[in-house]
């Protein structure tokens, strides 16, 4: 048997699944992740935390599969994308707390690039906008807020990296010091058109060049696992984003290809192959996972507050004592009763972008009720990535393509039925869930097979793909048009 091994680093977990050649999962293992939120707007995670957590399940991930370190082809890595690291280069110590990427501390630098005039610049060079949500504000503000940190960036002696680097640095005990162009397109520092760190937007953030990794495309030999590790030295051939990894684990290779993953947040991916479209819908152009030097493309939305509005439902409101209960409370009511729940926790994504949304309920009557509550909050992730695929569709038909036919979907809250069929409901379109959810780490499996010869081609590949079920439309157009206008209205009041 061939075995491949992802470690899918995400935001609320560490994970790691062994997979065979067919794709198929062997075993897996999670271990949660703390978040730590210092105040309102900041989150932070503990990169010691995170590569412990990545490690021990990697451990036991192979022991559940009943294997050897020496009997796994090639490691991928897909992980959480704009989360911030710096370390220094010499103990491998963090100078501080991952900055997550769901972080709004970097807001003021924002408003200044904004101030000074670098919008377009930094869309034309990067397919961003100027947000807060991408590394490269991050990392400026941990050099400007760090004791001594931006001497000691100018001397050399700290690395920068996204969760990625900071696990193969781990991984091989400091010897490489990479990423893939996939994370390095999410730090607002990487000019997508040439594969390179961009001069000039260093410059504007002020960031020292000497911090940043080594790129390389998402499938390529990164360098090897340290045998003490594992217990062998295991080639780590595959390393994306967890977006575009979940993009390449659908097999979406061709352009006009959507997926949507749902997790914390949603994010919503259109591959367009070598063609870089700027989006005038609110969307963001990204690199999507290359197997050669040669730039691909992809469209994107993000929604911040996806699945994560399940856990408020059961932390913050405490209406259900865990998550998988929301689909049966939810279901114990006909319809949401005109309530609707905007999640904007963090402010809103695209297509909106407004960073000072806050979070509403509205259309409350005297006969709403928690299972009320509850079904509109589901129903906001569906609400939410319909507009990113309207956005997502207009920009397609503006660049001379057609419009969405199908959405293949994943992540943890594409189990949940009612979700699923809601959101076929909304789009008008089939909404298809693969035999294998887990294709955030698919990818990152396959990205590491090509790499090494375990996969002869994307072709090959998509062959692997099979579909569970289709959530077919069941609701007239002019109701579910109804839906998305009462939806926007929400949307309009949530900023005062």
């Amino acid at each position: 048997m061939t075995y491949l091994l992802a470690l899918d680093q995400g935001t609320s977990s560490s994970r790691s699944i062994v997979f065979n050649a067919q794709g198929q999962v062997v075993a897996q293992a999670q271990q949660e992740l703390t978040q730590i939120y210092p105040q309102p707007g900041w989150v932070e995670h503990d990169p010691l935390e995170i590569w412990r957590t990545q490690l021990a399940t990697a451990r036991e991930v192979l022991a559940k599969a009943g294997i050897e370190a020496r009997e796994v082809r090639a490691l991928g890595i897909t992980n959480q994308r704009e989360t911030t690291v710096v370390w220094n280069r010499k103990t491998g110590a963090p100078i501080h707390n991952a900055i997550v990427w769901q972080d709004r501390r970097a807001e003021p630098t924002c408003v200044d690039l904004r101030a000074r005039g670098l919008t377009p610049t930094v869309q034309a060079k990067t397919g961003l906008l100027v947000d807060a949500y991408f590394s490269g504000t991050k990392l400026k503000w941990i050099l400007d807020h760090v004791p001594g940190a931006r001497q000691q960036a100018e001397n050399g002696e700290l690395a920068f990296g996204t969760v990625d680097s900071w696990l193969i640095w781990q991984l091989t005990h400091g010897t490489v010091h990479a990423t893939d162009v996939s994370n390095a397109s999410r730090t607002m520092l990487f000019n997508v058109h040439s594969n390179q760190w961009d001069d000039e937007l260093l410059q504007a953030l002020d960031i020292p060049a000497n911090l940043l990794p080594v790129i390389k495309p998402s499938s390529a030999l990164f360098g090897e696992v340290s045998p003490d590790l594992l217990g062998a030295a295991i080639p780590i051939g595959g390393v994306a984003g967890d977006q575009q990894s979940a993009l390449f684990g659908q097999a979406c290779f061709k352009p006009g290809m959507v997926k949507n993953t749902y997790g914390t947040g949603c994010f919503m991916l259109m591959h367009t192959g070598h063609s870089f479209q700027t989006s005038t819908n609110g969307l963001i152009t990204t690199s999507a996972a290359q197997t050669t030097a040669q730039p691909e493309f992809a469209m994107e939305g993000s929604v911040f507050v996806g699945g994560a509005v399940v856990q408020w439902l059961r932390d913050g409101l405490r209406a259900i004592p865990s998550s998988s209960e929301v689909q049966a409370l939810a279901e114990s009511v006909p319809d949401a009763g005109g309530v609707m729940v905007v999640p904007a926790f963090t402010g809103l994504g695209a297509p909106y972008w407004k960073p000072d949304a806050r979070g509403t309920i509205t259309g409350l009557s005297r006969g709403s009720t928690l299972a009320h509550i509850a079904r509109a909050a589901l129903e906001s992730i569906a609400f939410q990535s319909a507009a990113l695929l309207q956005a997502m569709s207009r920009d397609a038909v503006h660049a001379g393509g057609s419009a969405v036919a199908e959405l293949r979907v994943d992540g943890g809250a594409c189990v949940n039925d009612l979700l699923m069929q809601f959101q076929a409901d909304l789009l008008g379109i089939a909404v298809v869930r693969p035999a294998v959810i887990e294709t955030t780490a698919l990818g990152a499996a396959y990205l590491a097979g090509l790499a090494t010869g375990v996969y002869r081609s994307t072709d090959e590949i998509s062959t692997l793909w099979q579909a569970e079920r289709r959530f077919l439309p069941t609701l007239a157009p002019e109701r579910a048009a109804e839906l998305m206008e009462h939806w926007e209205h929400a949307v309009r009041q949530t900023v005062l």
